[in-house]
Order: structure tokens, then sequence, then C-alpha cells
């Protein structure tokens, strides 16, 4: 009898330590659908894009990003890629001066993707989430296409 209640209590015990180990990887606070404010980014080399909504699902070991917007003009932009937290190149699509990007994160909360060409590096992305969860921000330093300094930090609320 009292061995059952040892094995009793020793799965239960086991079972809420999972859950909790499960949820605490889930709730990664870089997750979620972002939009961007334009009233509280700054572009330069300008002009900023009228619309652009970010989705991005990650956790401990990986991060995916889809991005879809209307640049300046007008035109339709999308964004997409797939990366581990590992430093090593991975696919990008629909950025101009990029092919890869390799991403890693820095704490809970900042991820650094740095987007490449021909291997060399082009844009560093350091994106932030706000300690509420509520806003996240990320900052854009290299080369655009046309080969012009980039600086544009970039607001964005959870939706």
């Amino acid at each position: 009898m009292q061995y059952k209640k040892w094995a009793i209590l020793g799965t239960t015990v086991l079972l809420a330590a999972t859950v909790l180990c499960v949820a605490t990887a889930a709730a990664d606070g870089l997750s979620g659908t972002w939009k961007m404010n334009p009233a509280k980014s700054k572009y330069s080399p300008g002009p900023a894009p009228k619309s652009l909504t970010v989705t991005i699902k990650s956790d401990a070991n990986e991060y995916n990003v889809e991005a879809s917007g209307v640049d300046a003009e007008g035109k339709p932009t999308h964004v997409a890629y797939s990366a581990k937290f590992d430093g090593r190149d991975y696919p990008v699509t629909g950025v101009p001066n990029a092919e890869t990007v390799s991403v890693k994160r820095i704490d809970a909360d900042t991820v650094e993707t740095t987007q490449k060409k021909g291997g060399q590096p082009v844009m560093t992305v350091t994106t932030k989430v706000s300690k509420d969860g509520k806003t996240r921000t990320s900052t854009f330093v290299g080369k655009d296409a046309e080969g012009h300094d980039v600086h544009n930090v970039v607001s964005f609320e959870k939706q």
C-alpha cells in the first residue's frame, strides 16, 4: 500500500513537471502576429511601407517568420523564412538584397537576424519584445538593395 502511494505521488509530480516544461517552451514571447505602428517607426532612408504585418512562430529551437505588407509604392510584399537558432544560413524569400538568414537568440526577449547575400552579411536585424509582451521593436542596420546605408527602427504592436 505504501509503495502505491509513492508511485502515484511520483507520477503526479512527473506529469506536473512535464506540463510546466511544455507550457514554458510554448509560451515564447516572440511568437504571435505583430502589426507595424507607422507613427512610432523611423525609416532611414525612407519611405516607410504603407503596412506590414509579421507572424512569428518561435520556440527554444526554431524561428519561423512570415511578413506581408504593402510597400511605399503600393506594391504587395511578402518575406518568409524558417531558421534554427544555430547560426547556420537558411534560405529567405522576398528580401531583395538577401538570399539567406542566420538567427541567434540573445536572450528570452531578443533575437538577432543576419541577412546575407553571396554568404556576406548585408543587414543585421535586432528584434526585442517589451517586458509586457505588447510591443516589439526591430532595428535594421546595414545596406539596402541599392547599397544605401540603412538604419530603420520599426515598432510593432501585438494583435
